[in-house]
């Protein structure tokens, strides 16, 4: 398992399309915190790649490696080794290399103009969005056969937490605007792991009064140290969740 994880790795890190993200996310960083003399304002700007760059690579990577990595998957497959251990050793390699490319791209930068708490929770936010998306993109990629359409339903995804979903939450505000559902904001939040990172940093950089009474039910919430560690469980569930589906899957899948 580690020899695979190891292998997973080296082969990723190599790749020129990870290697340009790491660039990428560095050149951002860096001009951000250079052009802002704010180093708030520099997070903010930041955060909003982070929510955008990282779940769209790291989904549509992950779902085009497993298919790349199928004669691989199958040369493992022959091997006396346990098809879970087999799949989780993929996860974790791709998991790993995502959140190595974010710390180097990012974390460097986030480390040398904003190393405060709010700096390391964004750094572990784009950590957790890596690993989550992967884990997203590995269950769409062993439930759906064809790579044309794996892709197209994991960009669909991306689309689906990055825009649809606020979309759909602000038509349900405006249909119900009579009734009281500013806490029940908050238990539909759960279903959008990028909401709960945006959340939970624009708190910490109190930002929440430009959000209005439903800020301050977040900050109820959300601000509470009780309520952080079920944040933080719920992203936890984001990412095991669909691991452990689609380990199940390919446990029992014919290829």
């Amino acid at each position: 398992m580690i020899k695979i994880i190891k292998y997973v790795i080296t082969d990723i890190l190599r790749n020129k399309i990870v290697m340009a993200y790491t660039i990428f996310l560095m050149a951002i960083s860096l001009s951000l915190f250079n052009l802002e003399d704010n180093i708030s304002k520099g997070l903010l700007s930041l955060l909003n790649i982070t929510l955008i760059i990282v779940p769209l690579v790291s989904i549509i990577f992950s779902t085009i490696y497993i298919y790349n990595s199928a004669e691989f998957i199958e040369l493992m497959v022959s091997q006396p080794l346990q098809r879970k251990k087999i799949w989780m050793s993929l996860f974790a390699g791709l998991a790993i290399s995502l959140s190595l490319s974010f710390c180097i791209g990012a974390g460097i930068p986030i480390v040398l103009y904003a190393a405060s708490s709010i700096g390391f929770i964004m750094l572990a936010m784009g950590i957790i969005l890596s690993i989550i998306f992967a884990a997203v993109a590995m269950l769409s990629a062993v439930i759906i056969r064809d790579k044309a359409k794996g892709i197209g339903i994991s960009v669909l995804l991306w689309l689906y937490f990055s825009l649809l979903f606020d979309g759909i939450v602000l038509f349900i505000l405006f249909q119900f605007e009579d009734y009281p559902l500013e806490k029940a904001m908050v238990a539909i939040t759960a279903f959008n792991p990028i909401d709960l990172g945006r959340i939970l940093i624009l708190l910490k950089m109190d930002v929440s009064a430009m959000m209005g009474y439903t800020g301050a039910i977040f900050r109820d919430f959300f601000g509470t140290q009780v309520g952080f560690i079920i944040t933080l469980v719920i992203l936890l569930l984001w990412i095991a969740t669909p691991a452990w589906m689609s380990a199940r899957i390919f446990n029992k899948k014919d290829l």
